[in-house]
This record gives structure tokens, sequence and C-alpha cells, in this order.
């Protein structure tokens, strides 16, 4: 038996996925995560996942990891102490930053602290020229001094940051080597390395990112190795990043801010392999969880990237108040809505829901773990959604006496209404809320919801998601086997890839043949450096390719996507055509014989896709029922409270065909169906949804 392995930390639950090479059968797990430590959730969880495939931990070869670890760390600010070598009379760029008002009205805007505070910013003198020319030697020997006052303050990590280093990494180099000569014990990390990108606060604030988060990300990679090789694991493992692919522990190591996004990264990826399988050309990925719901936009099953990403916001969740971190990422619209998200009035009267969140502890009113404030997942419980009994398999019994009670104090109490009522607000309010960010984001690069399907995941998106589909006038939702730990699932599929980009401008025009493939060919060789230790046949490495360009004298460049089988003179005649359509795809015109700027070089190297098939079977108990008995859930077009058929989703063959109101549970999730949707199980165990505004039986 080989088996291969897929595990998600989140806020709330722990998500595990294993996958039978040879059944091509798939076992799923959720529990819990452990705060305090979160390899405490997975090596408590792995073996009750191998118990239910009837397999020993021998027999994983590969294990794949997603963790919220990095981001966590940011936002609650527990990290290393960490200084910054700076580049003389540039101390102050953290505090500088874009110089931006992110809301031109609002007073009382703030802007994230920067992780380095102002005393631990030491500068260097030393200068580089914008074009990689040495202007200033750098000063060794005062800067070895600055090293040992740094080590006698206790400092864990050091973030690198000169000016213009994309371009001349040589002074990054050697300060780096002489904070290890003198300071072995502190990490390093340099800007030149994290993101060779010209911009200094963007490329400066990931590298102290990075260098915040290294520490602690390692010892939790230590801890997790050791843990599993005690329990006799002995296959390889890897870890998710936030731009779909997996890395080496090394990696992981040596760039833990490129882990920003990778549960919710995993989970499109897979969202992605549904839109292959199902020939969809557009798919929405939907992903709630117990503290966040995630939109993505995925295109000839391939999701939308972008190379920029915000973390700890603190005004409001408002973009433009939190550290922006420069790495290839999916892209990402983000919320805070899911199970644990916390309900209440707001100073309009009217119910607000999230972004804060109960998380795992204490949770939910109805967990009965200390929890007295609302949340969605009180109302859902309230609402006949979830079952009290069988939530989590059974595993954890909920309480819908503390649902109600916490609902009937913080919002049917100041509304005057019943609990009922205020519950449907509290889960109508999510609806809207994530209809109305997912809206935005599609309108903001011209996506159409109408002409796509949505694959919906997640322990809470299949409850909200036909709704959420009816706002946005999707046709068609796709909820997978496993959708409750999909992104764990989504693991799974992902090839070992890492991408790296290099600011390196020069003007179309001057540009060879041969100097664009002797630049391609040295990110190349920095790319596949990642596979190192991991048994990747280099022969089966795909490469894709793509150029920042724009017209001269414009602030902002857009990226082209080059051919993957044109190099040399060919490419090199076609990359002005192929600007313009990239160009004209975005504004609908392009300029002719206006001059071109190439502004940076991307590169990705991606390893063999993992097999998962076509038709992945889930492990169905033999004896599961697909009928269950009947409970009371509300209905809106009822009024209130009906009597609705539960189907156990282990119990449901492909052919079975059946419409709403329903409720298909699984241990991780329940989809729920609403009056007058259609919904058939497919050859693959899908449950397929069409909306009743699809089939013409409802607004």
């Amino acid at each position: 038996m080989a088996v291969r392995v897929g595990i998600d930390i989140g806020g709330t639950f722990t998500d595990f996925a294993l996958f039978d090479e040879g059944r091509q059968q798939l076992f799923v797990h959720k529990q819990l995560t452990t705060p305090h430590d979160p390899s405490e959730a997975v090596l408590d969880g792995l073996p009750v996942l191998l118990g239910k495939a009837g397999a020993a931990m021998g027999n994983v070869t590969t294990l794949v990891h997603g963790t919220t670890l990095v981001t966590n760390a940011l936002i609650e600010r527990r990290g290393a102490k960490t200084a910054m070598l700076v580049t003389e009379g540039f101390g102050d760029v953290l505090d500088i930053a874009r110089e931006r008002r992110y809301d031109m009205y609002d007073l009382s805007i703030a802007y994230a602290e920067p992780l380095v505070p102002r005393r631990l910013r030491i500068e260097v003198a030393e200068r580089i020229g914008p074009k990689g020319e040495v202007i200033s030697p750098l000063d060794e020997e005062a800067l070895e001094q600055d090293v040992e006052r740094l080590a006698g303050e206790d400092v864990e990590a050091v973030a690198v940051c000169f000016l213009n280093a994309h371009a001349n990494a040589a002074h990054e180099a050697v300060a780096a080597s002489v904070v290890q000569r003198l300071a072995p014990q502190i990490s390093v990390s340099t800007s030149a390395d994290i993101f060779p990108f010209e911009r200094e606060y963007e490329r400066w604030t990931t590298t102290t990112m990075n260098a915040f988060t290294q520490p602690s990300f390692a010892r939790y990679l230590d801890r997790l190795e050791r843990g599993l090789a005690d329990s006799g694991f002995a296959g390889r493992l890897f870890i998710m990043s936030s731009s779909g692919g997996t890395v080496s522990l090394a990696t992981a190591r040596r760039y833990p801010v490129r882990m920003l996004e990778s549960g919710p990264a995993a989970g499109v990826l897979f969202a992605a392999h549904v839109a292959k399988v199902f020939r969809h050309d557009a798919v929405l990925a939907y992903d709630m969880g117990g503290t966040t719901a995630k939109g993505a936009l995925v295109r000839a099953a391939q999701p939308l990237k972008r190379y920029e990403v915000e973390v700890a916001r603190v005004h409001e969740f408002r973009a433009g108040s939190g550290l922006p971190a420069r790495i290839p990422v999916i892209d990402l619209i983000e919320i805070g809505a899911g199970g644990g998200s916390l309900a209440d009035i707001d100073t309009r009267g009217v119910i607000r829901v999230g972004p804060h969140s109960a998380g795992a502890r204490p949770g939910p009113a109805s967990y009965s773990l200390g929890g007295t404030e609302p949340t969605l997942t009180d109302a859902n419980l309230v609402l006949g959604y979830l079952s009290e009994s069988t939530f989590l398999g059974g595993a954890m019994p909920l309480d819908p006496e503390r649902a109600e009670a916490a609902i009937s104090s913080a919002v049917a109490g100041p509304l005057g209404v019943d609990p009922l009522r205020a519950a449907w607000g509290i889960h109508e309010t999510i609806n809207e809320d994530v209809a109305r960010a997912f809206r935005n984001h599609a309108s903001e690069r011209g996506f159409d919801y109408r002409r796509a399907a949505m694959v919906a995941f997640g322990g809470s998106g299949p409850i909200h998601a036909l709704r959420v589909a009816r706002k946005l006038k999707v046709p068609q939702v796709i909820f997978p086997a496993g959708a409750g730990v999909m992104s764990a699932i989504g693991m799974l599929a992902s090839p070992l890839a890492f991408e790296t980009v290099r600011s390196d401008p020069i003007a179309l025009h001057d540009l060879s043949a041969g100097d664009l493939d002797e630049r391609f060919a040295r990110l190349f060789k920095e790319a596949v450096a990642t596979f190192d230790g991991t048994g990747t046949p280099m022969e089966k490495v795909r490469i894709r390719r793509a150029l920042d360009m724009r017209y001269q004298g414009q602030g902002y460049d857009v990226e082209v996507r080059l051919p993957d089988d044109v190099s040399g003179e060919a490419l090199l005649d076609r990359l002005g055509d192929l600007f313009a359509a990239a160009y004209a795809a975005i504004f609908s015109h392009a300029f002719a014989d206006r001059p071109i700027d190439i502004l940076a070089l991307k590169l990705e190297a991606i390893g063999p896709e993992p097999s998962m098939g076509e038709r992945i079977v889930p492990a169905a108990r033999s004896e599961a029922i697909a009928r269950k008995s009947p409970r009371k859930a509300f209905c809106p077009e009822a009024g209130g409270l009906v009597s609705v058929p539960v189907y156990d989703r282990y119990g449901l063959t492909p052919g079975i065909v059946f419409s709403g109101p329903a409720l298909i549970e699984e241990p991780e999730s329940t989809v729920v169906i609403g009056a007058g949707d259609e919904v058939a199980v497919d050859a693959r165990f899908n449950l397929v949804a069409t909306t009743a505004q699809a089939m013409g039986l409802a607004a």
C-alpha cells in the first residue's frame, strides 16, 4: 500500500486527506486546531486518519502540509526579535512607506507598525547605484561592530536591506556573511534573495516579514519533522506555498514568507483540477472555513496569480492598512467571514457578522468550550442546517440551547425579533457580504460569473454556496467529494514548484535574443536549485515564463505570458505583439510604434503533477443509507421551519437526482440545497447542483 497525505491547519480546524493510489480511494478527517502548538493537532490526527484507511505510517510516501502559522505570527506579532541592516540614510523607509492615505476622508486611519523598531534599524555605510554600480564601498569594519552589538541584544533574526540590491547583491552577500561569521545563532534574510524587486519599500517589508517569522517557523518544522519521524514516517515531507506549488523543507525554512497563503492556495489548486475534469473555462473557487471566506478565479484550468499580498491589516481590515509582501500568490479575495465569525449589532442598529472570530478556543457558544458570543455556526445550528448530534461525524456534539441563548442575548433581543429570525439574519448577512466581496473582485478582473461554475468547499462553504451563487447568478455549483477538507485534498494534487522574479529593466529595442535567453537561463538555475534533494527528475520539470512590460513613461506594468515552445529570435520578434495583445485585453486598446520597456522577468519551474485520476472514490461506509431521518430546517421561501429530507453523502451513488429543499451531510460539512435547486451525483461522486434561477423556477 502506498498512500499520500495532505494536512491543512486552519484557524479553527485542522483538515486531513489521504489518497490510496492503489484503490483510488479518498479518506478524510477533521479535528480542532491546537493554537498553542499546531503540530500537536497534526500528530494527534494523523493516526486517526491512517486508522480510517487501514494504513500504517510506513505506508505514507508523501506528506504535504499547509499552515497559517506564518500569517498568524505576523498578525499577532509573535515572531523573532528582528533587526535590520539598511543603507545609510534610508532607515526610515519602513515608516515613510508609500506616503498614501488609503481613505482620504477618515481622520482616524491607522497603519501597521513596522516589524523592526527604529532602534534596531542599523544604517550601514554603503551605496549601490540603480544599474548595479558601486557608488560607496561597504564599510565592513563598522558593520562588524554593529553585528556584535546586535548579538549582545539577543537579536534572533536580521533583515539585510540595501538600496538597489536587486541590481547588485554583492554588498548584501558580504553583510550576510559577516552576520553568519560573528553571530551564527542569528538567522539572516537578504532582500536580493527573498524578492529581488526594484521597489525598495515592498522588497524590504517582504524581507523583514521573512526574517521575523523564520526562527519560529524553522522550530515548528523541526518539531513536526521529529514528531513524524518518531511515529515511523520515512517518506518525503513537503510544504505548500502561496503560489499553488509545494516546496521542500529546506526551501520552506529559507522562505517562510512564501507560505503566507498556503492552505487557501491548495483548495484553489484542486478547484482548478475540477475545472479541468469538467472542462469548464471559468470557475469561481469558494472556500469558507471557521475564520475566513476566500474566493479565487480560475480561467482555462489555471488559477489567476498576483505578486503582492497584504497581511496584518489594522484598520477595519481595510486595504492599505497592512504590510505588503511581494511574493507569487494565487489571486484571492479574503474577508473575515466563517463559522466562528462573531455576530452583533453595529452602530446603525443592523446585524454585523465578523471580521472577528471565536476561533477554536473558546469557539462558538454551541461548542460548550467557554464561548458565550453568538457566531455563524450557532446561527446555522438554530436554523437546522447543522445537526447537534452528527457534527464532525458525531465526534463533537453541539448545544442548540447555548446557541439560541447567545443569539437571543446579542442579536434577537436588541432587534426585538425571535431567535430564528435573528439566526436567518446572521446567515443572510454573511451570504451578502461574501457575494459583494466576490462581485467586486470579479468586476476588477473582467470575470463574468454568469458564464462560470462555482466549486464550493471548506467546512462552512457548502452551507452557504447555493445562496451566494443565486446572488451572483452563478448557474452551477460543484461540491467535490470531501469538500469540507478540500484544501487538504488540494495538497495531494499540488506539484513541486518554485517561482522566481527579478527586476531587470531594459528597453525592448535594446534587447538581443541571446541576452533574453541568458537572463532566463539564470532564473532557471535559481528555480531548479530548490528541487535539490527532492528526487525530481529534471527532464520532467516544466517551465513557465513571463515578462512585466509597459510603454515607456508609464508607471505600472502588464504581465505578458510567453509561449512555452518559442525562444531566441523567434520569441524576440513576437514580444511587441504579445505585449500589445496583453495590454489591449486590459485596456481595450494598444498603441502602435510606442517604445516598450521590460521591467522584470518571471520564471516558474514545475515538477510532475501527482496523479489523482478523474474519478476519486470517497471511502464510504458499506452500511451507509442515503436517506436519513428528516429534520426541521429554515426555508425562506416557506417563511419558517419546515421538515426537509436529510441525505448521507456517503450513501449517495452516481445517477441520483433530487430537488431541494434538502440537506446533505458528511462528517466534515453539510450541503444546503435550497427550494427549487436541483442536485445530481455524477460518476465521480461530485454533487453537481443547478440553482433554481438557472432552472427558471425562482427569481
